[in-house]
């Protein structure tokens, strides 16, 4: 097969991991960088290569005719890119969220229907093989779950920029939301019923009507219930600012990452998704309540790190296209994570619980 002609836009952190992804597959080519900094001209850099580079998005898609796009810029242009990608006639693979709406991500997804396109969303823990292990392990553990989960990040120099400008659009517990409300609900398989959320602006650098702290809670259909926070700025602790808990009848599970949860790394890229250990503790008690069981451990050192995770997005990407995967589902789910994420910034905003 011809090898799949591919517009990258966006050269940031993410835009950057994807675009050397494809560079190292022989299935892509790439065709074109967007973006409107000169993070292009250094990503062409670092990969020794010399791509057409472009500013603009419109002349970039007219100009190079791709067969797909890779969306890695801010979540307040996904849904235009992506309708005028699809438009064009081009697979997508877009950085989560979908859209900066729900009626944004509807758009796309009818569009992704109506067109035949493939449409591939990067939640990169669906890919993560410790992430997968957590969540087969805490579904062992009974009715109802019990879920704690929070990424908190002190942010500096670039990434607080980074931060600042994501804000203009979403809050932190939308954007890196979306990620754990997938994990929870594909932990319990049940049904959000409602959501209760609170938040704090602790800095005048973003709007007022924003909050750069926040945290949720979700009840689920079948008793289960999850928390999870998140901020970002310099001023937040990087104490716990790593916890990936799940308890339930029969016992719990944990992901314990001593070098990626110790202090200074909470706004490290590969630090989000490192697992380096599980924990599995088991309830069984004796006649004399004491535990039968000692602890499992569950070495993960050989996990993937962060490039590698992207290299594995980008390969479900291409099988998707090869093999013409129906991606129904996977879009509907990155739709209700965002939806359930949307509540509870509503939530915050309104100081009520919101029944879905």
């Amino acid at each position: 097969m011809k090898s799949i002609r591919i517009l990258v836009v966006g050269c940031g952190n993410m835009g950057a991991s994807h675009a050397t992804a494809y560079h190292h597959m022989p299935e892509f080519e790439i065709c074109g960088l967007v973006a409107r900094g000169d993070s292009k001209i250094k990503l062409n850099t670092t990969l020794q290569a010399d791509y057409p580079l472009f500013e603009d998005f419109d002349q970039a898609l007219t100009t190079t005719k791709p067969d797909a796009v890779c969306i890695s810029t801010y979540p307040d242009t996904h849904e235009e890119f992506a309708l005028k990608a699809l438009e064009a006639g081009c697979h997508i693979f877009i950085e989560k969220p979908l859209a900066d709406t729900v009626l944004g991500c509807e758009k796309i997804i009818s569009k992704a229907h109506q067109t035949g396109k493939k449409v591939v969303v990067g939640y990169i823990l669906r890919h993560h093989p410790s992430w997968m292990r957590f969540i087969e392990e805490a579904q062992k553990m009974g009715k109802p779950l019990v879920m704690r989960m929070n990424l908190n990040q002190q942010s500096q120099g670039y990434m607080w920029d980074v931060h600042r400008n994501l804000m203009k659009s979403l809050s932190p517990i939308v954007d890196c939301g979306v990620h754990y409300i997938d994990v929870m609900c594909q932990m319990t398989r049940s049904k959000p019923i409602w959501v209760s959320a609170i938040g704090a602006r602790l800095t005048d650098d973003i709007a007022i009507d924003n909050y750069n702290y926040g945290q949720l809670q979700i009840r689920f259909e079948d008793g289960s219930v999850g928390w999870y926070e998140a901020g970002w700025g310099p001023m937040i602790s990087e104490t716990a600012f790593f916890i990936k808990d799940v308890f339930g009848p029969m016992g719990s599970v944990s992901i314990v990452a001593k070098d990626a949860g110790a202090s200074g790394k909470s706004d490290h890229v590969d630090s989000h998704t490192k697992t380096e250990s599980i924990r599995v503790h088991h309830a069984d008690i004796d006649a004399k309540n004491n535990f039968l069981r000692k602890d499992e451990w569950i070495d993960m050192a050989d996990e993937p790190d962060h490039q590698q995770l992207c290299d594995r997005e980008q390969q479900y990407f291409l099988m998707a296209i090869q093999e013409n995967i129906d991606l129904t589902d996977h879009m509907n789910d990155a739709l209700n994570s965002l939806r359930i994420a949307f509540a509870c910034d509503d939530s915050v905003k309104t100081g009520e619980v919101v029944r879905l």
